[in-house]
């Protein structure tokens, strides 16, 4: 017996020490990839919004008995760095998920690499409706990409329809529109959409062009829409120089107002950094401080203690899918991919923007009680009023200073 009782120690301490790694590991932060264009203010607010869940959840306790922790990639807008990105985010970093996303083009190339890694990914920031259709079309092989945020640009298409009958058309009077958009993947989806619906409301496009992204010089744009005798411009932009864009719009004196998809001007110092002159501007916006959801304000104006300032719309995406994936995690019981997937795919999660549930391809859905989109405009002061839907309006729509009241 006293021969075997060194043996038995040996073995206990050596099972004891067996089993601390495993300890260890469970105790170790759940690691939080983000993939964002970090130069852009859209890419800073994935960063900021992400942080800011990531804290709330770690105050409480964290997820599972287990901390969460992320680092950020800088996938900027180009698919090469975009890739370059998720693989050094999941060969070298081995994050637990990823998160974050904005460029359609980009994403889209990074998608391949997302799947062959088999990390699951929470898009926030891109629209192209491709991004989650590979879904569709090869389940087994993407079945790991969800897009929280935003909708899909078929879905805004659907939403700018709505937009162009109820206030265009209805309170405006003008039922002849011009289309100008950016040449990017995103908006070649959309028009196709918005076209067809805009037709079946009696609208008549008289005009409709694309331009390079790296446009400068905008006035022959304008020149060409003036004469065509349109009476409203809807504009869809993401990723051009929108500053550029709408102070050479302010000058040429249209003799129309303008509204649509301006994504730089979702930035709270827009108006003040163009000098004043998008007011009147009209652009889709995905949250404001308003009663969209019980946790709207509260995400609104703990975002600006923080940060000091007002969230672009991949803030509250951001911010949403942490907190989608931490529920996740917690409903899986772990932060396998396997079980991960099956809860997000049964996922009714009520989000800053409304409920976020997805499609049999990972698309978050739209309509009553989902999440929506907002139409603002800026007005004297620079201050933004949200003039559409109806229910949610704290003003009424102005035209351009220069075309009175």
């Amino acid at each position: 017996m006293r021969r075997l009782i060194p043996f038995l120690s040996a073995a206990l301490l050596s099972a004891l020490a067996a089993g601390s790694p495993a300890k260890a590991a469970a105790k170790k932060p759940i690691l939080i990839g983000i993939d964002a264009p970090i130069q852009l203010q859209v890419g800073k607010d994935i960063v900021a919004g992400e942080k800011m869940a990531i804290d709330e959840i770690n105050a409480k306790g964290g997820v599972l008995g287990r901390k969460l922790a992320y680092v950020v990639a800088d996938e900027g807008m180009n698919p090469q760095l975009g890739v370059s990105a998720i693989n050094k985010l999941t060969a070298e970093d081995h994050v637990n998920v990823l998160i974050g996303g904005f460029s359609s083009g980009v994403v889209l190339a990074e998608e391949p690499h997302i799947a062959q890694s088999r990390t699951v990914f929470l898009g926030v920031g891109a629209a192209s409706p491709n991004v989650t259709a590979l879904v569709g079309r090869d389940y087994n092989k993407y079945k790991y990409i969800f897009r929280v945020n935003p909708l899909n640009s078929t879905l805004q298409a659907d939403q700018l329809i709505g937009f162009v009958n109820n206030v265009v058309k209805k309170k405006l009077g003008r039922k002849k529109i011009a289309i100008l958009g950016e040449s990017a993947i995103w908006v070649r989806d959309l028009v196709p959409v918005l076209l067809k619906g805009l037709q079946g409301d009696g609208i008549q496009v008289a005009y409709k062009e694309f331009f390079d992204e790296s446009m400068t010089d905008f006035t022959p744009l304008f020149a060409r829409v003036k004469a065509s005798g349109a009476r409203y411009l809807l504009i869809i932009i993401g990723h051009a120089n929108s500053d550029t864009f709408i102070k050479q719009l302010y000058e040429s004196r249209l003799p129309m107002p303008y509204g649509g998809i301006d994504v730089k001007s979702m930035d709270p110092n827009f108006c003040s950094r163009v000098g004043g002159e998008s007011i009147g501007e009209t652009t889709v916006n995905f949250v404001t401080r308003a009663p969209i959801t019980r946790k709207t304000i509260p995400f609104w104006d703990g975002f600006e203690k923080l940060y000091h300032r007002a969230p672009v719309y991949t803030a509250p995406g951001g911010y949403n899918a942490v907190h989608l994936y931490a529920w996740a995690v917690r409903k899986a019981g772990t932060t396998k991919a396997g079980p991960l997937i099956k809860a997000l795919e049964g996922a009714d999660y009520l989000g800053v923007g409304g409920r976020i549930k997805f499609d049999k391809t990972h698309d978050v859905l739209a309509g009553p009680g989902y999440q929506n989109i907002l139409f603002v405009q800026w007005q004297k002061g620079c201050k933004r009023v949200v003039v559409w839907p109806k229910e949610l309006a704290s003003g009424s729509v102005i035209l351009q200073p220069w075309l009175g009241k």
